[in-house]
């Protein structure tokens, strides 16, 4: 145990020292796209300016539901009865190693049930954690509020690749039809490797909590205005627009009929669980919460203060998305990683390949449609099933999600930390966590 804190400690003190801010990664990983493509396509440098500037509003709307997820959930969780909930669970853990696993299990089980609810639910907990037990190293919180998107999402019900390819239509129907849930997300396999990460991950860490001398607690100023969330209060001589602000009314009759069209879109028209249904029902959900619309649009210029990151990260990722795509980059690699599998060593060799370009690109959706008519043109050829490498794919897109900025900005907006402050914690995790996913896929029956 020991020798893990100190891992740890000198991990986490050598991100902090050279691991830039997530704007400037994002930068960095840009440039490495651009050479990649340069060194191993025919693309010309003007070529890939184009293909850089041609995909950099790609993600817009994506960017816009990214933004909508923080901005819904934050004005959610501070209203009281929620704060009230969320009070009541941060209250659970007895001290810091116990407030880890907290945090963690908590990740981990949003996460497998949806991703969004994750990056929102995770990120307010690690507050509300952090303002009760003021012991725990907060770096280390932070940390395990993130794990979630690196080591469940994609193994579980709102699974990106799963999900495609199990609904009629896909545009992979002609190759592989449609391939039931059963066969990836409740696969035995699937299911087993979640609980045996799942085990792992709440055992190994409480560990990685350092020692008091030696453990960083969050700043105050951090939770300012936070814990302290209080609805504007209502004039005493109230002018007749002040009466509608600080009046249920609005909030009810809205909050009712946005519930009332989620409940007819879910039963009668059919529809499934979407970004846009989901920020939809938070969003209606929220305005009921919240006793008045003076309240309520108190915690909405909050909670807009939240997503700055987003707005200006998410296009820098959407070029380097452009370049993979148009350049053929995404070939030339799937072709170097395939030229060495046989079919047992293929799964594994997925789930690293799905790694890596997920650290490039971490798009679920948006990356296996690039990636799809390569590899699973390769297993065929291999004679690996496809239900098999949608699986390998998802367990791999989501892995380096952990030492990736990119689904932590929400997160990180919230807590008020930067990446690097969490990273070395992350790398020492990554390492643990991606042996025991590889040796899973080697042994894929």
């Amino acid at each position: 145990m020991r020798l893990i804190e100190r891992l740890a400690a000198v991990l986490t003190k050598w991100s902090v020292r050279w691991v830039p801010n997530s704007f400037i990664i994002a930068c960095i990983l840009t440039a490495i796209v651009f050479a990649l493509a340069l060194g191993f396509t025919a693309t010309s440098v003007l070529q890939c300016i184009s293909y850089w500037g041609d995909g950099f509003w790609a993600l817009l709307s994506f960017g816009m539901q990214m933004c909508l997820i923080v901005f819904t959930g934050y004005i959610v969780a501070v209203s009281p009865p929620v704060r009230r909930l969320l009070g009541a669970v941060a209250k659970i853990p007895r001290g810091p190693k116990s407030a880890i696993l907290t945090m963690t299990v908590i990740s981990l089980l949003l996460s497998w049930f949806h991703w969004g609810l994750s990056i929102v639910g995770a990120a307010l907990m690690v507050r509300f954690i952090a303002a009760r037990r003021r012991d725990v190293d907060y770096r280390l919180l932070v940390a395990c509020a993130y794990l979630g998107m690196g080591c469940t999402w994609h193994a579980g019900l709102s699974a990106s690749a799963p999900l495609l390819v199990a609904t009629p239509g896909h545009f992979l129907e002609k190759e592989i039809g449609v391939i039931p849930m059963g066969e990836t997300i409740f696969s035995p396999f699937n299911l087993i490797l979640v609980a045996a990460v799942f085990v792992f991950l709440c055992v190994f860490a409480p560990l990685l909590h350092p020692r008091r001398e030696n453990t960083v607690t969050v700043d105050p100023s951090v939770l300012e205005g936070f814990e302290d969330f209080t609805p504007p209060p209502r004039p005493q001589a109230p002018t007749p627009s002040e009466r509608f602000e600080h009046s249920y009314i609005i909030n009810a009759i809205f909050g009712v009929a946005g519930l009332v069209w989620v409940v007819w879109y879910f039963t009668v028209k059919g529809g499934g669980l979407t970004l846009d249904a989901f920020n939809f029902t938070v969003l209606f959900f929220g305005i009921l919460l919240h006793r008045t619309t003076a309240s309520f649009l108190k915690a909405s210029e909050e909670g807009g203060k939240l997503i700055f990151g987003i707005i200006l990260q998410f296009p820098f990722y959407a070029g380097m998305y452009g370049i993979i795509k148009s350049s053929g980059l995404a070939e030339v690699l799937s072709n170097a990683l395939v030229s060495v599998a046989t079919v047992k060593t293929y799964p594994a060799i997925l789930y690293w390949y799905s790694g890596i370009v997920n650290y490039f690109v971490p798009s679920g959706g948006s990356k296996w449609a690039i990636e799809a008519p390569y590899v699973l043109q390769a297993a065929k050829t291999l004679g690996v099933s496809a239900p098999k490498v949608v699986t390998a794919y998802a367990w791999g897109d989501m892995a380096t999600d952990i030492i990736q900025p990119f689904w932590a900005i929400p997160l990180l907006s919230v807590a008020k930390l930067d990446f690097k402050d969490i990273m070395g914690y992350e790398i020492l995790i990554f390492i643990g966590y991606v042996i025991l996913v590889t040796a899973a896929f080697l042994l894929f029956p």
